[in-house]
């Protein structure tokens, strides 16, 4: 008997045990960090359990779920959407939203993962519809806010808050997708059209303006060159005509000097003519007088009519001798290129 009272007792204490351990375990929580917790006491709504340690009444208190705090994403699956030009484009959505209060979160909705994806669909439906193709393409901020304004009022009395939804991605149709690529070729093509020909012109501008500047310089430099060889050409004349007035030469000098050049009238083929001025008169009389004094010089002179004036039964001096050899040229005074300025020599030359 002792020994059934003893197994009895050892069996009573180790129920009892392990009631205490259920105990503890159904009484002591501990709520994760970014983690919240709904208790119901009795299958009433008792209170909101917050991140630590937390003590239950065994039995008594249940704890439900907990409840994810964190920011979450959610991609939804494409939806077809019809735009207002009556075109079915397939959109991608993603969003961002967060449990701001976990009794709402519990009570309010019964999926609210569920509700917030059926709400984005119908939303994303109803502001697609009255966009064009190109509008939706081109808008997407545009969809975005409206669909997260619409969706934050919404969800708001659930105990969620949406911060973002992003459009992942607008998928036209196929033959939609091949108008646009041709589209925008075309396009493309016809920018480079234009920025070749813009390229063009200015390159034909540039290179008419270069080569005007560069004509304008040229014309420029040539002018220059030749006023610098006139001044040069004059200087030296001017140094020739001092020369010889300085060394103050004489009368058969100059003679002799007239004579030198009567050869080089006559040089060349092509002379039929050579025409003898007055002046070589007086220079073969310088000679005459300065080899066999006045008389043979007159002599001399007397053969082409006396230094240039008429002789006896002449009306007019004779000015043109033909010669043998058939040049003909025009000969100067050498002695008035001496005693005169240089234009005024060329003009008496002449």
């Amino acid at each position: 008997m002792d020994s059934l009272g003893g197994s009895a007792a050892a069996i009573v204490l180790l129920v009892l045990v392990i009631f205490v351990v259920i105990v503890l375990v159904r009484s002591i929580r501990i709520i994760p960090q970014a983690r919240a917790g709904v208790v119901e006491r009795l299958g009433k709504y008792q209170r909101t359990l917050n991140p630590g340690l937390t003590i239950l009444i065994p039995f008594v208190d249940r704890l439900l779920p907990l409840l994810d705090l964190r920011e979450q994403v959610v991609s939804f699956p494409p939806q077809p959407v019809i735009t207002e030009d009556n075109l079915v484009v397939s959109i991608d959505t993603v969003v961002y939203f967060q449990v701001t209060d976990p009794r709402a979160a519990t009570y309010e909705i019964a999926n609210y993962i569920q509700a917030v994806e059926q709400l984005t669909t119908t939303t994303l439906r109803n502001v697609v519809g009255g966009l064009n193709l190109e509008e939706a393409l081109t808008s997407r901020d545009q969809i975005n806010g409206q669909l997260r304004g619409v969706l934050d009022e919404a969800t708001g009395r659930w105990g969620i808050r949406v911060s973002r939804v992003e459009l992942k991605a607008i998928d036209p149709p196929h033959s939609i997708q091949d108008s646009m690529e041709k589209q925008m070729r075309a396009e493309r093509d016809r920018r480079a059209a234009i920025l070749t020909a813009e390229g063009t012109k200015q390159s034909q501008i540039l290179t008419a303006e270069g080569q005007r500047q560069a004509a304008i310089l040229a014309a420029e430099g040539d002018a220059k060159a030749a006023i610098l060889r006139a001044d040069g050409e004059a200087q030296a004349i001017q140094k020739v005509f001092d020369a010889i007035h300085k060394g103050n030469p004489d009368q058969k000098l100059l003679a002799y000097q007239y004579l030198q050049t009567l050869p080089k009238i006559a040089e060349g083929t092509s002379n039929k003519l050579w025409i003898i001025p007055s002046e070589v008169g007086e220079a073969l009389k310088g000679i005459g007088g300065a080899l066999g004094g006045v008389d043979g010089g007159a002599g001399v002179a007397d053969l082409f009519g006396g230094a240039g004036k008429p002789t006896a039964g002449l009306t007019e001096p004779p000015s043109a001798v033909p010669v043998a050899s058939g040049a003909s040229a025009t000969a100067t005074s050498a002695s008035r290129h001496a005693e005169s300025p240089p234009g005024q020599a060329s003009q008496q030359g002449e």
